[in-house]
């Protein structure tokens, strides 16, 4: 029998959908495989938390199984069926009675006897889709940038392929379709959602499409202009510097950000911070203070 996903997941049954991801993170970490190569428990109990949020961590399915319309597997649940003693219970309400047909119950005996052995039985056996199965997905900011393959171990022992597509970004869903739970009589199996989840990075910054860096700017290149090399996502790049460039200036590399949805590119910005040189300069330092004397 199925566990309670909620017991599972450590939540209340009126936590919100927020509390339960955070819960399901949390628990998925300590839990996950690849942490935890050849413990078997831990596999387990790691197949039953990613069951469990699909169930509860899905608003449309949490509602169906709070309403006992699916069990904690992702099942349907057969309607409820009531019989003559409960309406006989219920104050003679729907009570059977005689006629020149025999006995009939206002309740709807009739439809409950064919759905038993006619409708019912039908609807039992049609082909059903399989549950979605949900992962979390860490990767650094130049794999997510660039595009990366990688290899996830399944709660079920098996493993998926899965292509990260260039410009994929933090929080992005990647529907990979049939590689979830197995359907039941023939049905389709579900879908595999693959949450990314994207590490900063120490140089670049990304905002939606486009990246973001500060550079430092050699004094001298700040006011007589010229070239510097700067850092982008996909490698370094020349950068024009026009003469008398102050500290904070931010200049744009065109098409040096992530692929967007549509096509193209976003842009790099670029912001100049004028930086000393590491060792003393002493002609600098002589120019500096002729220029004060002259003022």
């Amino acid at each position: 029998m199925a566990k309670d996903p909620y017991q599972t997941l450590g939540v209340k049954k009126d936590a919100s959908q927020d509390e339960i991801q955070k819960a399901y993170r949390r628990l998925a970490k300590k839990l996950h495989p690849d942490l935890n190569p050849g413990d078997k428990e831990a596999e387990a109990k790691f197949k039953d938390l990613s069951a469990a949020y699909d169930i509860v961590g899905d608003a449309a399915k949490r509602a169906r199984f709070d309403k006992g319309e699916i069990d904690a597997t992702g099942a349907e649940r057969p309607p409820e069926r009531r019989f003559y003693r409960d309406f006989a219970d219920a104050g003679g309400q729907g009570h059977a009675y005689a006629s020149d047909e025999g006995f009939a119950d206002l309740g709807g005996a009739e439809d409950f006897f064919a759905d038993l052995f006619g409708r019912g039985a039908a609807r039992g056996n049609r082909p059903r889709r399989g549950s979605d199965m949900r992962y979390r997905l860490e990767l650094d900011f130049l794999d997510a940038f660039n595009g990366a393959k990688r290899t996830l171990t399944m709660p079920t022992g098996g493993q998926l392929d899965v292509t990260i597509p260039p410009g994929t970004g933090d929080g992005t869903v990647l529907r990979l379709r049939g590689k979830g739970g197995p359907g039941a009589n023939g049905g389709e199996a579900g879908d595999a959602l693959l949450e990314i989840a994207v590490r900063p990075h120490a140089t670049f910054v990304r905002r939606g499409d486009d990246v973001h860096v500060e550079v430092a700017l050699p004094l001298r290149v700040a006011v007589l202009g010229g070239k510097i090399e700067v850092p982008t996502p996909s490698g370094a790049v020349a950068m024009t510097v026009p003469a008398w460039t102050s500290s904070g200036k931010k200049l744009r590399l065109k098409g040096k950000g992530a692929p967007k949805a549509g096509g193209g590119q976003g842009d790099e910005y670029v912001t100049l911070n004028i930086a000393l040189p590491e060792a003393p300069d002493p002609a600098l330092a002589a120019f500096m203070r002729q220029d004060k004397a002259g003022e």
